[in-house]
């Protein structure tokens, strides 16, 4: 070879490494000039994590102290497909495990595009650990909580649930989410090259949830469940509510729906079944609202218990003839004896005597058209029409229960306004939480003569009138049936379809409970006092032996009212 060419080879290998030299030179400024802050961000979460510190969530109790929700341990499997060598024999071997399908496992362990990816969400951790015994790469494990509902079925629609993150997403746990879920915490730790951690550089506790102790009692809720379930198989409803509240201080012994769910499988029940209706939703009352008509006329002083009227068995209200359900000739009736029988012939007597106007004001003051404040989240105010909206009929429609909507704790807390000596208060689900007790709201709706004039035509109402059904022997019993055509399509009422329903409260000398039942669309029977009134009878009589309310009327038949 010629120098000549010998030369031109070195400078042609000078040449390369001069470039080889400028590019590796442009790279390295490049890396720490641009990249310096993306790389250096890399590098640290690499060798450092930080971690949240889950906090526990608050336990649900009912009044006797028995637990309704509560967190229980559970271990969280996940998975680094990048540190996985070997990832069908790993799917198998978790799949095995845990209980899972392999076939969907190896998907997850064999993407090698990702760094983290979950095997199961809070898994048993009695399989978890025994996954964790076999020491295998690319595998990790955390502890966590998962939402447990010891109680199953009872009170579910009110407790609601909590999701896979420990979450509220529905009925208390949604409406008490922040007291119940506390705070969580974090650590942030140094990590060595196979990704063990080796020092913790800082960390912050996590703040537990804190407990809730309702008014509810399982053993009281349970019991009206039941019966609402064999209510509903004997008439072959649609579903059934019931509402169990100590008059005294507004404390909700039970709120049920039938049917119901197990709150351990919310992601499988419809959504229709999870609603807790008594809150939520609404229906037009019947005669049980005739209460509120015979209390305006009372505390307005245009009648007394015994005045009486002529009443035929019919009448004309504007556009519309209204009759009593029974067929009848012209008869005279006392005022409790309208409420006692249900005339609605009577009571729309007895609004047109007091017009819209106050008979609007007094649908105010027992809580009509207004939320109660239950400390239950998405509360319904019920439809009621300001007066100003009134039409000419709707004089004959309200006072017997049509066309307005009530939800049903609207209209227990009404009548628990009444046993409880005509003071309103306001009725809650929660007792307390850890130490905080409830506040109470109260506030007169009638007088005390007045309450004590309803309550012994409501007692008559179970004596002699339409609700014999909801008889205690032992008891002194007050209450209203209701009977009520549901609405339809085409702004009518519905011909076959109707809501049931009695509401009462027992003793009636020193009530200890109100009780209401409705049942939606029942068959073969649609009337409140054939369909609601027994079930009324069965939660209220349980719930009398089961709080140790002495009898007020030991005779066999209670004496009747002194009122004609």
């Amino acid at each position: 070879m010629s120098p000549r060419a010998a030369n031109r080879r070195i400078r042609l290998l000078l040449a390369l490494f001069v470039l080889a030299f400028g590019a590796t030179f442009l790279r390295a400024a490049w890396l720490q000039a641009v990249k310096a802050q993306t790389l250096g961000t890399m590098a640290a979460s690499q060798h450092r994590e930080t971690v949240t510190l889950p906090a526990r969530r608050g336990t649900i109790f009912d009044r006797t102290g028995v637990q309704l929700a509560l967190g229980e341990q559970a271990t969280t499997v996940f998975a680094d497909p990048l540190q996985i060598h070997n990832p069908r024999a790993v799917a198998s071997a978790a799949a095995r495990d845990l209980g899972l399908d392999p076939q969907q496992l190896y998907p997850l362990v064999a993407d090698r595009s990702r760094g983290f990816v979950y095997l199961q969400r809070k898994a048993d951790p009695a399989r978890a650990a025994k996954l964790a015994k076999r020491g295998l790469g690319g595998l990790g494990f955390y502890p966590e909580e998962r939402r447990l509902y010891p109680q199953h079925t009872i009170a579910s629609q009110v407790l609601g649930y909590a999701g896979l993150d420990d979450r509220g997403l529905a009925g208390l746990e949604l409406g008490l989410d922040r007291p119940l879920a506390g705070r969580a915490g974090s650590e942030t730790i140094v990590k060595d090259p196979l990704g063990h951690a080796i020092d913790t550089i800082s960390s912050s506790a996590a703040r537990d949830g804190q407990d809730v102790y309702l008014t509810l009692d399982h053993t009281i809720q349970s019991n009206a469940e039941t019966v609402l379930r064999a209510t509903v198989a004997r008439w072959h409803a649609k579903s059934a509510t019931a509402i169990v509240l100590d008059p005294r201080t507004g404390a909700i012994l039970a709120m049920a729906g039938a049917p119901g769910f197990d709150a351990n499988y919310y992601p499988r029940v419809p959504r229709a079944l999870q609603r807790n209706r008594t809150v939520t939703d609404t229906y037009e009352p019947g005669s049980t609202f005739k209460l509120v008509t015979v209390a305006a006329a009372l505390s307005e002083g245009l009648v007394t218990p015994s005045t009486a009227f002529t009443l035929p068995y019919s009448i004309h209200v504007a556009d519309r003839i209204i009759h009593d359900a029974e067929s009848r000739g012209t008869e005279t009736m006392t005022v409790a004896k309208i409420l006692s029988k249900s005339s609605n012939v009577g009571a729309i007597t007895l609004a047109e005597l007091l017009r819209k106007q106050r008979l609007s004001s007094w649908i105010s003051r027992f809580g009509f058209g207004k939320q109660t404040r239950v400390d239950f989240p998405g509360e319904s105010s019920g439809i009621v029409l300001p007066p100003e909206h009134w039409s000419g009929s709707t004089i004959g429609n309200v006072p017997i229960g049509q066309g307005i909507a009530v939800t049903p704790v609207q209209m227990a807390s009404a009548y628990a306004s009444i046993a409880n000596g005509g003071v309103w208060v306001r009725p809650h689900l929660v007792a307390r939480i850890a130490n905080k007790r409830s506040a109470l709201a109260r506030r007169r709706v009638v007088s005390r003569r007045i309450a004590g004039e309803l309550v012994s035509m409501l007692r008559n109402v179970v004596l002699e009138g339409t609700g014999t059904l909801a008889a205690i022997p032992g008891y002194h019993v007050a209450g209203k049936t209701g009977t009520a055509s549901k609405p339809d399509a085409h702004g009518g009422y519905s011909d076959s379809r109707y809501v049931a329903s009695f509401v009462g409260f027992v003793p009636a000398t020193a009530p200890r409970v109100v009780v209401l039942v409705t049942v939606d669309e029942p068959k073969g029977a649609i009337w409140g006092g054939v369909v609601a009134a027994p079930a009324f009878q069965q939660i209220a009589r349980f719930d009398l032996q089961y709080l140790e309310a002495p009898p007020d009327a030991p005779s066999a038949t209670a004496a009747a009212s002194t009122y004609p």
